[in-house]
């Protein structure tokens, strides 16, 4: 399998686990939840298919490694980044670059990422600042679907984990060919001189 260029970026709440099943402790911690149709497959492709996967969510990391560790999935998150521990919740610019640095990339690796999330003016505001293609999981309606204003506006939305993929590997196929090298100019013909 060949590692992809593109990296992915997932939060956790309606984008993996489906926050209306939540059950917390008196602590807040989330002990389990379910998760949306098709979610857990969704992660196990992208990593079956190559790409990189970090953990981006605002909440506890015993929430989401309960969560996670329940459906097979936590393990294969590269790293998991979350606002309990960087001490600031997303859109802060500090949520992804914790995840670029956890994952050894540059400032300017943020246009080889996507964020893929259900909460537009976090998920998306903060991946539209720092250049991360954003994806708007608006898979239900307990958050906003239209954007309040261009910052907000995703760059692709989907409705459901299985459309994740499709759409990763035609921008994975986008990237690898404004990578690829440019062809060396033709040698000019007699009459073109």
């Amino acid at each position: 399998m060949t590692e992809k260029n593109l990296i992915v970026l997932l939060d956790c709440g309606d984008t993996i686990i489906d926050e209306g099943t939540e059950i917390r402790d008196e602590r807040d911690v989330v002990l389990s939840g379910d998760v949306l149709p098709g979610a857990d497959a969704m992660v196990k492709g992208l990593v079956s298919a190559g790409y990189r996967v970090a953990l981006v969510a605002d909440g506890r990391f015993a929430s989401f490694e309960n969560l996670l560790s329940q459906h097979g999935l936590f393990e294969l998150f590269e790293t998991a980044i979350c606002s309990e521990q960087i001490r600031a919740s997303k859109p802060s610019p500090r949520m992804f670059r914790a995840a670029l640095g956890a994952l050894d990339l540059s400032p300017e690796d943020a246009s080889r990422c996507v964020m893929v999330g259900n909460n537009l003016s976090r998920d998306i505001v903060g991946a539209n600042r720092l250049g991360i293609t954003s994806i708007h999981m608006a898979w239900t309606d307990r958050y906003p679907r239209v954007p309040a204003d261009a910052e907000h506006v995703p760059d692709h939305t989907i409705t459901m984990p299985d459309q994740l993929l499709p759409l990763l590997d035609r921008l994975e196929a986008q990237l690898s060919a404004s990578d690829a090298p440019a062809a060396p100019d033709a040698p000019l013909t007699a009459a073109a001189r």
